[in-house]
């Protein structure tokens, strides 16, 4: 094991010169800053956004800036072990509160991050992608996949919020970000129809099963049905087991999106759980309840509607605060990122 390497001082400074003049670096007095021993290293810092300081923000952002001057009404979270600047939750993964107003409508665009919405507050916000509109109800979670039309409406009175999760950094990352803007979609499923289609796990129209492509069949997944199938998880699930349910693409069975994975957790009431160590970083946004988060150390009380950050290789412990009554986590990992890369792990 090399744990002396040359460093840069030890060159002489016309070789090391003549080096950087030609657009050329040594490695091995950097070797193990980029691939350092046992554990990788980590900016990302265990992080927790309360709501009650948020919403202000954003309601004023309502006042200061119209739709048309926004296109996106958006305020990012962002962490700081990262730099503000660079709009990022986690190396991989950016979170951001997106408010929309009554009669207001949020442009037509499609672009190459993939996207997803999970509805915070409000009644009456609807999402619009390749012409089925897709209602958002508190705790929905609902899909704008890389390449398709998308675009927001209000109907209702009041605000609406919804948390955005997109793989942003990775696509920016190896500049390939970029959007297109259309005309608004014509509306040619109002009833949102795959919702029903596909409402119960381990079956599907018998028309389907000749065309299973995967080209993300369902948008929409119902918040109320999620937490009624969460609860009915709880009663079969060992007490030292979680109770956590995977978003998925209902024809493939795998996940919904190709670098975001999406899950739903229940903490029945009084319970701690210490989760997997895992190599993937992750988000979580309180859908309801409260209780206390230990990341790596760092222990956050969080509360209905705080969204939270985990680094790489965390250890994550969360618990409910109330005896009586669940807590539910809504949450986003670069899991599926990982598998692809072939670096996904697990640890005892």
């Amino acid at each position: 094991m090399s744990n002396e390497l040359g460093r840069v001082e030890d060159l002489p400074p016309d070789y090391y010169n003549g080096l950087v003049s030609r657009n050329l670096m040594p490695l091995w007095p950097s070797l193990r800053a980029a691939l350092p021993y046992g554990k990788p290293a980590r900016n990302t810092q265990p992080m927790l956004w309360r709501y009650a300081d948020v919403r202000p923000e954003l309601m004023r952002a309502g006042e200061l800036t119209p739709i048309e001057k926004a296109e996106r009404r958006v305020l990012v979270l962002c962490n700081p072990g990262l730099g503000l600047d660079t709009l990022r939750a986690t190396p991989t993964i950016y979170i951001g509160l997106q408010l929309i107003l009554p009669g207001e409508t949020a442009p037509n665009h499609k672009h190459t991050p993939s996207a997803v919405r999970f509805v915070v507050e409000g009644n009456g916000g609807y999402t619009v992608v390749r012409g089925e509109k897709l209602p958002m109800e508190k705790g929905d979670l609902i899909l704008t996949p890389p390449g398709l039309w998308h675009q927001h409406g209000h109907e209702g009175t009041g605000p609406v919020v919804w948390l955005d999760a997109l793989d942003l950094p990775v696509v920016y990352g190896i500049e390939a970000s970029y959007c297109t803007e259309a005309p608004l979609q014509t509306i040619t499923d109002p009833k949102n129809a795959n919702v029903t289609r596909f409402r119960q796990g381990g079956v599907m129209p018998y028309s389907r099963l000749q065309r299973v492509r995967g080209d993300y069949p369902l948008l929409r997944f119902p918040w109320k049905e999620v937490k009624q199938t969460l609860g009915e998880l709880a009663s079969v699930t060992a007490k030292d087991e979680a109770v956590h349910l995977a978003y998925i693409n209902p024809e493939t069975g795998q996940e919904c999106l190709p670098t975001l994975g999406f899950s739903a957790l229940m903490l029945r009431p009084g319970e701690t759980l210490k989760m997997t160590k895992r190599s993937a970083s992750c988000c979580f946004h309180v859908v309801e309840g409260e209780g206390t988060a230990l990341i790596d150390g760092v222990s956050q009380k969080f509360t209905e509607a705080d969204t939270m950050a985990a680094p790489t290789h965390a250890e994550i412990t969360l618990s409910n605060a109330s005896g009586t009554t669940p807590t539910y986590l809504f949450m986003v990992d670069d899991a599926p990122l990982h598998r692809k890369l072939g670096i996904y792990e697990e640890f005892n």
